[in-house]
């Protein structure tokens, strides 16, 4: 038997304690999630929808077929949920509101901008 280090092993043994921290990890997150309430971690999401749809009508120029879908995606989940997202919801629906504005207001402009060029 050799005393000189495997290099193999010792790629195994590191791709192991990585695969177990990442378990360790995913095990923690399930358990933050767990200890939230649905409402939280639902209207997370839909803040998620909001900064998307955001990011595609602050694009230049704006992507507004993009910024559709999202909107589309985060009005539908809030429509379907009315009435159970508590304390968040107000705030959600205000976010579709500002979101369907600005749509609006960037298509306008897009038009406008379309006609100058």
């Amino acid at each position: 038997m050799s005393n000189t280090p495997d290099p193999e092993n010792s790629r195994t043994n590191k791709t192991n304690e990585a695969g177990q921290e990442k378990l360790a990890e995913l095990d923690r997150l399930r358990n933050e999630i767990l200890s939230s309430s649905p409402e939280i971690v639902i209207a997370n999401h839909c803040f998620g929808l909001f900064e998307l749809a955001a990011i595609y009508l602050s694009d230049s120029p704006p992507r507004l077929r993009d910024a559709t879908l999202a909107i589309d995606a985060l009005a539908g989940l809030a429509g379907s949920i009315k009435g159970r997202l508590g304390e968040y919801e107000l705030e959600i629906l205000d976010g579709i509101s500002q979101l369907r504005l600005a749509f609006v207001q960037m298509s306008t402009l897009s038009t406008e901008t379309a006609k100058t060029d």
